[in-house]
């Protein structure tokens, strides 16, 4: 496995990795082919189609307008989030766009976008379909995109990876049982093991200094979504809440015995809240998932006597392996396994993180994994309205507190268990594939048909 954790945990926008950030960078991708190809110069036309979910949910999650960026040569990571909405209305109005700044085209559809709701490509439920064509309307090139969770893109024709091709790192692992044996044999414990998979493609002080921009970037989403007042943007008129909660949480009384719960509830609605803005923030592994860890994080670093740098670093690192498991031997993408693919994914990472920032062991760690994502079997995914709000905001706060009920239940454990996490993964996957389609991020099942939009 060649992931690093700065593929799982990825400085984005929102709302979606998979309808969002995904479609961003199969767009970009594929005017990218054309440039490499030196099909720019022949190129009067781009159509893109989509597929599946991503038909079905796409507006609600901004594939239309992230599709258009991403044409545009637009990336996640770097994109200013201030600067999306007068980049689409300036493509919208103009009715042209800049191809990587190098072809301008104009098209006569306000959007040059094409919906297919009844139709999946063979590859995923996530497919796109990416069409050039010149002045005369003959095709150019053509491509086929899976926005597969995370972010990540797979062209058709070519094999899913587990990451870019980079130098081969130690201590390569396919399961959780060859994580602990690794551990066992070597003496060392998970986080140490991945700093020494890291170590391979850059420094130990750099990947120390990345994974806390990564928690900076944490940190100013929560801040960002504690300041913020008003609306989500989208017909459901959801009235941001983490702003007032986090009010009354600086003036109450911290002798409650359920005040560090409320401050995770806080942190993790002010996460997605941002989020379903299409802010920044950190795919932690997906946005739609993405306040769980952050939660978790700032629970360690505000509750737990001893809290500091190293611990947040253990934490992520121990994090992303975990996320690594679930990516290889399952999916971290809703459409293909429903939200346990997401929030039960995400609070098995943040509980095994929790348990190795406060010393437990590697078995311990396994162990809160496990829980975390036994306890989120078959979890759909079914966002009213199409968007990243209903039920996805409260459905973070609650996954943070079952995270830190998994790592105190582990702690409190000596790591023994019956049911192992290779086990639990193997049975989330199983479940994703035996899952109606209607509560895979389509919003045709649950509560998407059960609830009113507006």
């Amino acid at each position: 496995m060649s992931l690093s954790v700065f593929e799982i945990f990825k400085i984005g926008i929102g709302p979606s990795s998979s309808h969002t950030m995904g479609p961003m960078n199969a767009a970009r991708a594929f005017v990218d082919s054309l440039a490499a190809q030196e099909l720019l110069p022949r190129t009067s036309a781009v159509t893109a189609e989509l597929f599946g979910s991503l038909a079905l949910t796409g507006r609600g999650h901004c594939t239309d307008r992230a599709i258009l960026l991403g044409l545009e040569g637009m990336r996640p990571e770097t994109i200013d989030s201030a600067q999306v909405e007068p980049a689409v209305e300036r493509i919208r109005n103009a009715k042209k766009l800049r191809l990587r700044a190098e072809k301008e085209i104009v098209f006569d559809e306000p959007l040059h976008l094409l919906f297919h709701r009844d139709q999946v490509l063979p590859g995923h439920s996530n497919g796109m379909r990416f069409t050039a064509r010149d002045a005369a309307g003959a095709t150019v090139a053509r491509a086929e995109y899976y926005s597969v969770g995370g972010g990540f893109i797979v062209k058709e024709g070519e094999l899913a990876s587990d990451g870019p091709q980079r130098a081969a790192a130690p201590y390569g692992f396919n399961s959780a049982a060859e994580l602990l044996e690794l551990g066992a044999k070597h003496g060392l414990e998970i986080h140490e093991l991945m700093m020494a998979r890291e170590r391979t493609w850059r420094s130990e002080a750099e990947v120390q200094k990345e994974l806390l921009e990564i928690w900076r970037v944490m940190r100013e989403c929560v801040r960002r979504g504690f300041a913020a007042q008003g609306l989500l943007p989208g017909v459901l008129k959801v009235r941001r809440r983490a702003p007032r909660l986090y009010r009354q949480l600086e003036s109450g009384n911290d002798r409650d015995p359920m005040h560090a719960m409320d401050w995770v509830n806080a942190f993790a609605l002010a996460v997605n809240e941002e989020n379903a803005a299409g802010g920044q923030m950190v795919t932690a592994p997906t946005n739609g998932a993405a306040g769980i860890v952050p939660a978790v994080l700032h629970y360690y670093d505000r509750f737990e006597p001893g809290a500091d740098d190293a611990g947040v670093i253990r934490f992520l690192l121990t994090a992303a392996a975990i996320g690594m498991l679930y990516k290889k031997n399952a999916s971290i993408s809703g459409a293909e396994m429903g939200c346990q693919g997401e929030v039960g994914v995400a609070c098995s990472m943040a509980a095994a993180g929790l348990v190795s920032a406060l010393h437990g062991t590697n078995e311990q760690i396994e162990n809160a994994a496990e829980i975390g994502m036994e306890h989120n079997l078959g979890l759909t995914c079914d966002p009213v309205a199409g968007l990243v709000q209903i039920p996805c905001i409260e459905r973070n706060a609650m996954g943070s507190l079952k995270a830190i009920s998994a790592a105190r239940l582990a702690l409190h454990g000596d790591g023994s268990h019956k049911v192992s996490l290779d086990q639990v993964i193997n049975t989330m996957r199983q479940t994703g594939v035996d899952m109606g389609t209607i509560y895979k991020e389509t919003s045709q099942g649950g509560l998407a048909v059960n609830v009113p939009e507006c």
